[in-house]
């Protein structure tokens, strides 16, 4: 390679990465000057029956408690894979039917999560009878369980809004087969086919780009983490961002804030290894009554239309294990 053509590949990268930067600079500025609305959300949460589980409480217990004295009226429940058909075509609903029962006898309204992938660890939940399919059979019985499931509630007015997949394109987080557009936006026209119920498609908010999810649903929702763990560096902070960081990256994708949802609110600690393996002081590291004060104060500047919160069966069991309700109480501004 001669001098001259060094010096031409030397200026092109000079001139990519001023590009770069530039943009970059734009974007955290218009983020940081765009208006602060502070608009009048409505706050939700996510309940996990096998979370509940795993912190060794009475999920329904726990689930009555969130209804009755935290008046929560916005819910998203997953539908797993592994428990509503544990064998192929035998399919077990009561405890998705109690939960939806039990929201509509208080008025509120669910979203309801489709497909492999869902909300918790290890993010798919598929039954053991999968390991022996093919790959065309098992992405047959995917879409053979969505539609039954669909089907079953379809005519329930309590459910208000559809969710296919959960952050469907996070591939490098759970342990997931990796999925398609393709495959995503068939499961999409699925449900499309079957119901006129919107669609919620959802993606992490500080780890993508939210392309090409925000295009695809209906509805879009985003993860909002403001503290976080990871074995390389530990404890991190998103102290840098501002709010309107994740509203002027849905107005440049072309995404309303009244079709936008903070879909996963955190509210409970980061668990580098499980709830029930660390010391209670280590749960408090990322998450106690001030930071979820913080959090849901930070969702409200943000603007979206609606923030569920993460780890409501979390707050339960600090109640009821370690007798500190300071979380439970805090949550109950944002719900009444």
């Amino acid at each position: 390679m001669d001098l001259t053509t060094r010096k031409r590949i030397f200026i092109i990268f000079i001139v990519i990465m001023l590009v770069i930067i530039t943009l970059a600079t734009s974007f955290y500025v218009l983020a940081v000057l765009s208006e602060n609305k502070d608009r009048d959300v409505q706050f939700g949460v996510t309940f996990s029956k096998k979370f509940a589980q795993q912190l060794k409480l009475d999920w329904k217990e726990v689930y009555t408690a969130m209804l009755d004295e935290l008046d929560v009226k916005y819910i998203r429940i997953p539908t797993y894979w592994e428990d509503i058909e544990p064998q192929k075509d035998s399919y077990f609903y009561d405890d998705i039917d109690w939960q939806i029962n039990e929201a509509a006898k208080r008025d509120a309204k669910v979203i309801l999560v489709l497909g492999r992938r869902q909300p918790r660890w290890p993010e798919c939940h598929e039954p053991k009878w999968v390991e022996f399919e093919t790959i065309e059979e098992n992405r047959t019985s995917i879409l053979e369980n969505i539609a039954h499931v669909v089907d079953r509630y379809k005519n329930n007015p309590t459910i208000e809004i559809w969710q296919v997949e959960n952050e469907p394109f996070l591939d490098f987080f759970g342990e997931c087969p990796k999925m398609t557009k393709d495959e995503l936006q068939e499961e999409i026209d699925l449900v499309r086919s079957l119901d006129d119920r919107e669609i919620l498609i959802t993606d992490s908010g500080e780890l993508s780009t939210w392309y090409p999810t925000s295009k695809m649903g209906d509805l879009f929702g985003t993860t909002l983490y403001r503290i976080t763990w990871n074995k390389y560096i530990g404890y991190f902070e998103y102290f840098f961002m501002p709010a309107s960081f994740y509203r002027v990256k849905a107005y440049i994708l072309g995404r309303s804030t009244d079709t936008s949802f903070v879909a996963e609110l955190q509210a409970e600690p980061w668990f580098p290894s499980g709830p029930l393996n660390m010391a209670i002081e280590d749960h408090y590291k990322t998450m106690n009554s001030d930071q979820l004060i913080k959090n849901a104060e930070y969702a409200k500047r943000v603007g979206f239309d609606r923030a569920y919160f993460w780890g409501v069966e979390w707050w339960y069991w600090l109640m009821k294990v370690h007798e500190d309700d300071s979380v439970w109480r805090a949550s109950k501004i944002y719900f009444q």
